[in-house]
Protein backbone atom coordinates (compact mmCIF):
# COMPACT_ATOMS: atom_id res chain seq x y z
CA UNK A 1 0.00 0.00 0.00
CA UNK A 2 0.71 3.64 -0.62
CA UNK A 3 1.84 5.91 2.11
CA UNK A 4 0.39 8.39 0.50
CA UNK A 5 -2.98 6.91 -0.46
CA UNK A 6 -6.05 7.62 1.77
CA UNK A 7 -9.35 5.37 1.25
CA UNK A 8 -12.51 6.93 1.13
CA UNK A 9 -15.83 5.21 1.93
CA UNK A 10 -19.18 7.34 1.00
CA UNK A 11 -22.75 6.12 2.27
CA UNK A 12 -25.15 8.10 -0.16
CA UNK A 13 -28.37 8.80 0.31
CA UNK A 14 -30.85 11.18 -1.59
CA UNK A 15 -29.80 14.39 0.58
CA UNK A 16 -27.06 13.51 2.44
CA UNK A 17 -23.37 11.92 2.04
CA UNK A 18 -21.41 10.25 5.19
CA UNK A 19 -17.68 10.18 4.61
CA UNK A 20 -15.47 7.89 6.50
CA UNK A 21 -11.38 7.45 5.69
CA UNK A 22 -8.82 4.99 6.34
CA UNK A 23 -5.22 5.35 6.34
CA UNK A 24 -3.02 2.84 4.67
CA UNK A 25 -1.89 -0.23 6.45
CA UNK A 26 -0.47 -1.21 8.47
CA UNK A 27 -1.49 0.53 11.38
CA UNK A 28 -3.83 2.91 9.75
CA UNK A 29 -6.42 4.54 11.52
CA UNK A 30 -10.11 4.40 9.96
CA UNK A 31 -12.71 7.69 11.12
CA UNK A 32 -15.71 9.55 10.33
CA UNK A 33 -14.75 12.54 8.49
CA UNK A 34 -18.12 13.75 8.75
CA UNK A 35 -21.70 14.27 6.95
CA UNK A 36 -22.74 16.68 4.27
CA UNK A 37 -25.36 17.67 1.64
CA UNK A 38 -25.83 15.24 -1.46
CA UNK A 39 -24.63 17.97 -3.57
CA UNK A 40 -21.44 18.34 -6.33
CA UNK A 41 -20.34 20.95 -5.00
CA UNK A 42 -19.84 19.64 -1.13
CA UNK A 43 -18.39 17.14 -2.28
CA UNK A 44 -15.55 18.39 -4.53
CA UNK A 45 -14.75 20.31 -1.40
CA UNK A 46 -14.15 17.74 0.69
CA UNK A 47 -12.14 15.90 -1.78
CA UNK A 48 -10.04 18.70 -2.35
CA UNK A 49 -9.41 18.72 1.36
CA UNK A 50 -8.97 15.30 2.04
CA UNK A 51 -6.97 15.20 -1.13
CA UNK A 52 -4.10 17.65 0.15
CA UNK A 53 -0.21 16.89 -0.21
CA UNK A 54 -1.10 15.37 -3.28
CA UNK A 55 -2.53 12.68 -1.50
CA UNK A 56 -4.35 9.93 -4.18
CA UNK A 57 -7.76 9.41 -3.33
CA UNK A 58 -9.49 5.95 -3.85
CA UNK A 59 -13.40 6.62 -2.88
CA UNK A 60 -16.10 4.09 -2.99
CA UNK A 61 -19.81 3.93 -2.63
CA UNK A 62 -22.72 1.35 -3.19
CA UNK A 63 -24.69 1.06 -6.00
CA UNK A 64 -28.23 2.51 -5.15
CA UNK A 65 -31.03 4.49 -6.63
CA UNK A 66 -28.87 7.29 -6.51
CA UNK A 67 -27.12 6.08 -9.72
CA UNK A 68 -23.81 6.74 -11.44
CA UNK A 69 -23.30 10.70 -11.15
CA UNK A 70 -20.48 10.24 -7.94
CA UNK A 71 -18.78 7.79 -10.25
CA UNK A 72 -18.63 10.01 -13.32
CA UNK A 73 -17.63 13.00 -11.72
CA UNK A 74 -14.87 11.65 -9.86
CA UNK A 75 -13.44 8.79 -12.10
CA UNK A 76 -10.41 9.52 -14.00
CA UNK A 77 -9.44 13.34 -12.56
CA UNK A 78 -6.03 13.50 -11.31
CA UNK A 79 -5.26 11.99 -7.80
CA UNK A 80 -9.05 10.33 -7.42
CA UNK A 81 -10.01 7.37 -8.48
CA UNK A 82 -13.93 5.78 -7.66
CA UNK A 83 -15.18 2.58 -7.36
CA UNK A 84 -19.32 1.50 -7.09
CA UNK A 85 -19.54 -1.40 -5.18
CA UNK A 86 -22.14 -4.10 -5.18
CA UNK A 87 -24.15 -4.22 -2.23
CA UNK A 88 -24.98 -8.28 -2.41
CA UNK A 89 -21.13 -8.63 -2.02
CA UNK A 90 -20.11 -6.24 0.83
CA UNK A 91 -18.91 -9.03 3.50
CA UNK A 92 -21.09 -8.64 6.61
CA UNK A 93 -20.97 -9.86 10.08
CA UNK A 94 -23.38 -12.51 11.21
CA UNK A 95 -23.58 -10.79 15.00
CA UNK A 96 -23.60 -6.94 13.51
CA UNK A 97 -27.51 -5.78 14.28
CA UNK A 98 -26.48 -2.45 14.14
CA UNK A 99 -26.74 -0.25 10.57
CA UNK A 100 -26.25 3.11 10.28
CA UNK A 101 -24.85 5.35 7.70
CA UNK A 102 -21.99 6.53 10.14
CA UNK A 103 -21.03 2.67 10.20
CA UNK A 104 -22.06 1.60 7.11
CA UNK A 105 -19.51 4.83 5.46
CA UNK A 106 -16.52 3.57 8.26
CA UNK A 107 -17.23 -0.16 6.88
CA UNK A 108 -16.92 1.13 3.39
CA UNK A 109 -13.49 2.71 4.26
CA UNK A 110 -11.96 -0.38 6.02
CA UNK A 111 -12.95 -2.85 3.55
CA UNK A 112 -11.53 -0.83 0.69
CA UNK A 113 -8.56 -0.40 2.29
CA UNK A 114 -8.65 -4.37 2.46
CA UNK A 115 -9.40 -5.00 -1.17
CA UNK A 116 -12.39 -7.14 0.23
CA UNK A 117 -15.34 -5.09 -1.58
CA UNK A 118 -16.31 -5.94 -6.03
CA UNK A 119 -16.85 -3.18 -7.78
CA UNK A 120 -19.47 -3.41 -10.75
CA UNK A 121 -19.51 -2.79 -14.00
CA UNK A 122 -20.42 1.18 -14.54
CA UNK A 123 -22.08 1.56 -18.27
CA UNK A 124 -21.35 5.23 -20.07
CA UNK A 125 -24.32 7.74 -20.22
CA UNK A 126 -25.29 6.64 -23.65
CA UNK A 127 -25.96 2.98 -22.53
CA UNK A 128 -27.56 3.97 -19.26
CA UNK A 129 -29.64 5.74 -21.42
CA UNK A 130 -30.66 3.10 -23.92
CA UNK A 131 -30.75 1.03 -20.68
CA UNK A 132 -34.17 3.15 -18.68
CA UNK A 133 -35.57 3.02 -22.28
CA UNK A 134 -35.70 -0.53 -22.64
CA UNK A 135 -36.65 -1.14 -18.59
CA UNK A 136 -39.47 1.26 -19.43
CA UNK A 137 -40.80 -0.66 -21.71
CA UNK A 138 -40.47 -3.20 -19.76
CA UNK A 139 -42.72 -1.14 -16.87
CA UNK A 140 -44.99 -0.95 -19.70
CA UNK A 141 -45.34 -4.42 -19.86
CA UNK A 142 -46.34 -5.04 -16.23
CA UNK A 143 -48.78 -1.81 -16.50
CA UNK A 144 -50.65 -3.68 -19.12
CA UNK A 145 -50.53 -6.54 -17.20
CA UNK A 146 -52.14 -5.26 -14.44
CA UNK A 147 -54.32 -3.81 -16.62
CA UNK A 148 -55.51 -7.07 -17.84
CA UNK A 149 -55.86 -8.31 -14.68
CA UNK A 150 -58.00 -6.15 -13.77
CA UNK A 151 -60.68 -6.50 -16.14
CA UNK A 152 -60.03 -10.32 -15.91
CA UNK A 153 -60.74 -10.57 -12.26
CA UNK A 154 -63.77 -8.03 -12.66
CA UNK A 155 -65.19 -10.80 -15.56
CA UNK A 156 -64.29 -13.59 -13.28
CA UNK A 157 -66.67 -11.75 -10.45
CA UNK A 158 -69.40 -11.69 -13.18
CA UNK A 159 -69.22 -15.41 -14.33
CA UNK A 160 -68.30 -13.88 -17.75
CA UNK A 161 -65.75 -16.41 -19.96
CA UNK A 162 -64.26 -15.82 -23.19
CA UNK A 163 -63.71 -19.49 -24.97
CA UNK A 164 -61.71 -18.37 -27.27
CA UNK A 165 -57.62 -16.79 -27.48
CA UNK A 166 -57.77 -14.06 -24.54
CA UNK A 167 -55.91 -10.62 -25.14
CA UNK A 168 -56.15 -11.31 -28.89
CA UNK A 169 -57.87 -8.01 -31.44
CA UNK A 170 -61.07 -10.78 -31.26
CA UNK A 171 -60.87 -10.76 -27.63
CA UNK A 172 -60.79 -6.84 -27.71
CA UNK A 173 -63.74 -5.97 -30.00
CA UNK A 174 -65.34 -8.93 -27.64
CA UNK A 175 -64.68 -6.77 -24.41
CA UNK A 176 -66.23 -3.72 -25.95
CA UNK A 177 -69.46 -5.61 -26.91
CA UNK A 178 -70.26 -6.49 -23.31
CA UNK A 179 -73.21 -4.57 -21.75
CA UNK A 180 -74.17 -4.41 -17.74
CA UNK A 181 -77.51 -3.48 -15.97
CA UNK A 182 -75.52 -1.22 -13.54
CA UNK A 183 -74.38 1.98 -14.21
CA UNK A 184 -71.82 1.47 -11.65
CA UNK A 185 -70.65 -1.61 -13.68
CA UNK A 186 -70.62 0.19 -17.51
CA UNK A 187 -68.62 3.37 -15.87
CA UNK A 188 -66.40 1.45 -14.18
CA UNK A 189 -65.66 -0.97 -17.24
CA UNK A 190 -65.43 1.24 -19.76
CA UNK A 191 -62.60 2.97 -17.58
CA UNK A 192 -60.87 -0.27 -16.94
CA UNK A 193 -60.83 -0.58 -21.08
CA UNK A 194 -59.56 3.15 -21.85
CA UNK A 195 -56.98 2.33 -19.19
CA UNK A 196 -55.84 -0.90 -20.64
CA UNK A 197 -56.25 0.74 -24.47
CA UNK A 198 -53.60 3.45 -23.06
CA UNK A 199 -50.69 0.82 -21.37
CA UNK A 200 -51.03 -0.92 -24.89
CA UNK A 201 -50.49 2.19 -26.99
CA UNK A 202 -47.61 3.50 -24.72
CA UNK A 203 -46.32 -0.05 -25.02
CA UNK A 204 -46.25 0.38 -28.72
CA UNK A 205 -44.65 4.04 -28.47
CA UNK A 206 -41.49 2.59 -26.96
CA UNK A 207 -40.99 -0.46 -28.87
CA UNK A 208 -40.75 2.20 -31.74
CA UNK A 209 -38.23 4.31 -29.73
CA UNK A 210 -36.36 1.38 -29.70
CA UNK A 211 -36.34 0.18 -32.92
CA UNK A 212 -35.25 4.10 -34.40
CA UNK A 213 -32.52 4.15 -31.73
CA UNK A 214 -30.83 0.91 -31.28
CA UNK A 215 -29.17 1.02 -34.61
CA UNK A 216 -27.16 4.30 -33.24
CA UNK A 217 -26.03 2.36 -30.30
CA UNK A 218 -22.37 1.49 -29.67
CA UNK A 219 -23.27 -1.91 -29.42
CA UNK A 220 -25.63 -2.78 -32.26
CA UNK A 221 -23.40 -4.82 -33.66
CA UNK A 222 -24.33 -7.63 -30.77
CA UNK A 223 -27.79 -6.98 -30.95
CA UNK A 224 -27.94 -7.72 -34.80
CA UNK A 225 -25.86 -10.64 -34.08
CA UNK A 226 -27.43 -12.02 -31.28
CA UNK A 227 -30.79 -12.30 -33.48
CA UNK A 228 -29.59 -15.12 -35.44
CA UNK A 229 -29.99 -17.43 -32.20
CA UNK A 230 -33.19 -19.06 -32.03
CA UNK A 231 -35.21 -17.41 -28.84
CA UNK A 232 -33.79 -13.68 -29.77
CA UNK A 233 -35.86 -11.02 -31.61
CA UNK A 234 -34.96 -7.37 -31.39
CA UNK A 235 -36.59 -6.84 -28.41
CA UNK A 236 -35.52 -10.25 -26.51
CA UNK A 237 -31.64 -8.90 -27.87
CA UNK A 238 -31.42 -5.65 -26.91
CA UNK A 239 -32.80 -6.00 -23.43
CA UNK A 240 -30.11 -8.90 -22.92
CA UNK A 241 -27.17 -6.68 -24.22
CA UNK A 242 -28.76 -3.23 -22.42
CA UNK A 243 -28.37 -5.62 -18.93
CA UNK A 244 -25.14 -7.49 -19.80
CA UNK A 245 -23.04 -5.16 -21.46
CA UNK A 246 -20.61 -6.40 -23.81
CA UNK A 247 -19.85 -10.00 -22.72
CA UNK A 248 -16.64 -9.80 -24.15
CA UNK A 249 -15.14 -8.22 -20.73
CA UNK A 250 -15.74 -11.36 -18.76
CA UNK A 251 -13.10 -14.09 -19.36
CA UNK A 252 -14.90 -17.07 -20.05
CA UNK A 253 -18.57 -18.13 -20.24
CA UNK A 254 -18.38 -19.48 -16.84
CA UNK A 255 -17.56 -16.13 -15.51
CA UNK A 256 -21.11 -14.60 -17.40
CA UNK A 257 -23.14 -17.72 -16.17
CA UNK A 258 -22.30 -16.61 -12.69
CA UNK A 259 -22.46 -12.79 -13.40
CA UNK A 260 -26.21 -13.35 -14.18
CA UNK A 261 -26.90 -16.14 -11.79
CA UNK A 262 -27.73 -19.19 -13.66
CA UNK A 263 -25.09 -21.30 -12.14
CA UNK A 264 -26.25 -23.44 -8.78
CA UNK A 265 -25.69 -22.53 -5.06
CA UNK A 266 -23.45 -25.35 -3.37
CA UNK A 267 -23.42 -25.87 0.36
CA UNK A 268 -20.22 -28.32 0.56
CA UNK A 269 -18.23 -29.56 3.69
CA UNK A 270 -15.28 -32.12 3.56
CA UNK A 271 -16.35 -34.98 1.89
CA UNK A 272 -20.33 -33.55 1.80
CA UNK A 273 -21.30 -31.68 -2.10
CA UNK A 274 -24.32 -29.99 -1.44
CA UNK A 275 -25.73 -28.30 -4.60
CA UNK A 276 -28.88 -26.13 -4.70
CA UNK A 277 -30.78 -24.28 -7.09
CA UNK A 278 -29.52 -21.04 -8.97
CA UNK A 279 -27.97 -19.00 -6.98
CA UNK A 280 -30.16 -15.73 -8.89
CA UNK A 281 -28.11 -13.16 -7.99
CA UNK A 282 -26.96 -10.42 -10.58
CA UNK A 283 -29.04 -8.69 -13.17
CA UNK A 284 -32.67 -10.20 -13.01
CA UNK A 285 -33.94 -8.68 -15.79
CA UNK A 286 -31.30 -10.48 -18.10
CA UNK A 287 -31.84 -13.57 -16.21
CA UNK A 288 -35.51 -13.35 -17.08
CA UNK A 289 -34.55 -12.58 -20.82
CA UNK A 290 -32.82 -15.36 -21.13
CA UNK A 291 -35.47 -17.77 -19.62
CA UNK A 292 -38.14 -16.74 -22.39
CA UNK A 293 -35.23 -17.20 -25.04
CA UNK A 294 -34.40 -20.53 -23.91
CA UNK A 295 -38.69 -21.45 -23.88
CA UNK A 296 -38.40 -21.53 -27.31
CA UNK A 297 -35.33 -24.80 -27.50
CA UNK A 298 -38.67 -26.92 -25.84
CA UNK A 299 -40.40 -27.18 -29.63
CA UNK A 300 -38.27 -28.85 -32.06
CA UNK A 301 -35.48 -27.14 -33.68
CA UNK A 302 -36.66 -25.53 -37.13
CA UNK A 303 -34.70 -23.64 -40.19
CA UNK A 304 -32.18 -21.08 -39.41
CA UNK A 305 -33.69 -17.89 -38.95
CA UNK A 306 -33.07 -15.47 -41.71
CA UNK A 307 -31.92 -12.85 -39.29
CA UNK A 308 -28.17 -15.38 -39.58
CA UNK A 309 -28.03 -14.66 -43.20
CA UNK A 310 -26.97 -11.18 -43.02
CA UNK A 311 -23.99 -12.66 -40.29
CA UNK A 312 -20.23 -13.90 -40.95
CA UNK A 313 -19.92 -17.33 -41.30
CA UNK A 314 -18.60 -18.23 -38.17
CA UNK A 315 -21.65 -16.21 -36.29
CA UNK A 316 -23.99 -18.65 -38.64
CA UNK A 317 -22.15 -21.37 -37.68
CA UNK A 318 -22.21 -20.62 -33.62
CA UNK A 319 -26.02 -19.89 -34.22
CA UNK A 320 -26.71 -23.22 -35.98
CA UNK A 321 -24.50 -25.22 -33.29
CA UNK A 322 -26.72 -23.19 -30.26
CA UNK A 323 -29.91 -24.26 -32.24
CA UNK A 324 -28.84 -28.29 -32.19
CA UNK A 325 -27.16 -28.53 -29.14
CA UNK A 326 -29.69 -26.71 -27.23
CA UNK A 327 -32.64 -28.07 -27.92
CA UNK A 328 -31.00 -31.37 -27.67
CA UNK A 329 -30.16 -30.69 -24.21
CA UNK A 330 -33.84 -29.70 -23.18
CA UNK A 331 -34.68 -33.60 -24.83
CA UNK A 332 -32.05 -35.03 -22.51
CA UNK A 333 -32.91 -33.59 -19.73
CA UNK A 334 -36.70 -33.55 -19.97
CA UNK A 335 -36.21 -37.34 -21.18
CA UNK A 336 -34.81 -38.03 -17.52
CA UNK A 337 -37.63 -36.61 -15.76
CA UNK A 338 -36.32 -32.97 -15.06
CA UNK A 339 -38.96 -30.61 -14.50
CA UNK A 340 -39.46 -28.46 -17.63
CA UNK A 341 -38.19 -25.12 -15.50
CA UNK A 342 -35.08 -26.96 -14.44
CA UNK A 343 -34.81 -28.15 -18.04
CA UNK A 344 -35.05 -24.48 -19.39
CA UNK A 345 -32.86 -23.40 -16.83
CA UNK A 346 -30.34 -25.44 -17.92
CA UNK A 347 -30.38 -24.34 -21.81
CA UNK A 348 -30.17 -20.53 -20.71
CA UNK A 349 -27.07 -21.02 -18.52
CA UNK A 350 -25.40 -23.19 -22.04
CA UNK A 351 -26.89 -20.26 -23.85
CA UNK A 352 -24.85 -17.40 -22.67
CA UNK A 353 -21.85 -20.13 -23.92
CA UNK A 354 -23.13 -19.63 -27.33
CA UNK A 355 -24.12 -15.66 -26.51
CA UNK A 356 -20.40 -15.04 -25.31
CA UNK A 357 -18.59 -17.00 -28.45
CA UNK A 358 -20.96 -14.61 -30.80
CA UNK A 359 -19.34 -11.52 -29.15
CA UNK A 360 -16.34 -12.73 -29.41
CA UNK A 361 -16.77 -13.80 -33.18
CA UNK A 362 -19.03 -10.29 -34.47
CA UNK A 363 -17.11 -7.57 -31.82
CA UNK A 364 -14.94 -4.95 -33.43
CA UNK A 365 -11.52 -5.06 -32.86
CA UNK A 366 -11.45 -8.79 -32.53
CA UNK A 367 -8.53 -10.63 -32.16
Amino acid sequence: MKKDTLYVGLDTDKKWIDISVADPLPGGEVRYFGKIANQATSLDRVLKRLGKEARTLVVCYEAGPCGYGIHRRLDGRPGVSCQVIAPSLTPRRPGDRVKTNRRDSLTLAKLLRAEELTPIWVPDAAHEAMRDLIRARGAAVSDRGRCRQRIGGFLLRQEIGYLGKPWSKKHRLWLGRLAFAAAAHRLMFAELLDALDQAQARLDRLVEHIAELWPAWSLAWLVEALQALRGYGLINAVTVVAEIGDPRRFDSPRQLMAFVGLVPSERSSGESVRRGGLTKTGNGRARKALIEAAWTYARPAKRPKAAAVRQSAEVRAIADKARHRLSARYRKLHGRGKLAQVAVAAVAREQLGFLWAIARAAGPGRG
